[in-house]
């Protein structure tokens, strides 16, 4: 997959408990499960040898952890703007527990009471971004599903509630990167595991 064009690869982080159990895991700072850090020591072999200008991560645990584990600790730089959307209110619900008590809700439409709306999630995004393009470089981001999701929403253009459009697993890679021209981002791999 080369490109004459730089190339971001996401990783969201391994498996949580609460990754597992569907629960919304926002500021929590959750430890991987055993599963999470054998999945997250298997990321080590598939992001071998490509060369990346920097590493960034959430400072959270889960995916700061991963990155050690991943052999990037060393290089890995914690950013806050890459922390998982603050799901105030929310924060250790399962989806189905919100839509009980508030039918229809959508995290990328509703947001969360306390917590952060898709606004304020994608302007986090943007500075990343904004990071990104300025570097000009082949990049590694550690990070959660969620913001991933808008972060990668905004790379192309979507609003932040174009995220609802993209699913990510634990422990999965995904690229950003252009086709023809840096005028044109685009996904270039989504959601390998």
């Amino acid at each position: 997959m080369s490109s004459a064009y730089p190339q971001i690869h996401l990783v969201r982080h391994g498996e949580t408990a609460w990754s597992l159990s569907g629960q919304h895991t926002g500021r929590t700072d959750m430890a991987l499960t055993a599963a999470g850090e054998a999945a997250a020591r298997s990321l080590a072999a598939r992001l071998k040898g490509l060369p990346f200008s920097a590493v960034w991560s959430s400072p959270s645990q889960r995916a700061y952890g991963t990155s050690v584990l991943a052999g990037f600790g060393a290089q890995s730089v914690k950013m806050d703007d890459l922390q998982e959307w603050d799901y105030g209110a929310y924060e250790g619900w399962t989806t189905k527990q919100i839509l009980a008590e508030r039918p229809g809700w959508n995290v990328f439409h509703d947001g969360c009471p306390q917590g952060e709306m898709a606004a304020d999630v994608g302007a986090r995004a943007d500075k990343i971004i904004d990071r990104l393009r300025k570097a000009d470089a082949d990049m590694l981001i550690f990070s959660s599903a969620h913001f991933l999701r808008v972060l990668t929403a905004r790379w192309l253009g979507l609003p932040p509630q174009g995220g609802a459009l993209f699913v990510l697993d634990t422990a999965s890679i995904s690229v950003l990167g252009y086709e023809h021209d840096l005028s044109e981002p685009v996904v270039r791999k989504w959601n390998q595991r």
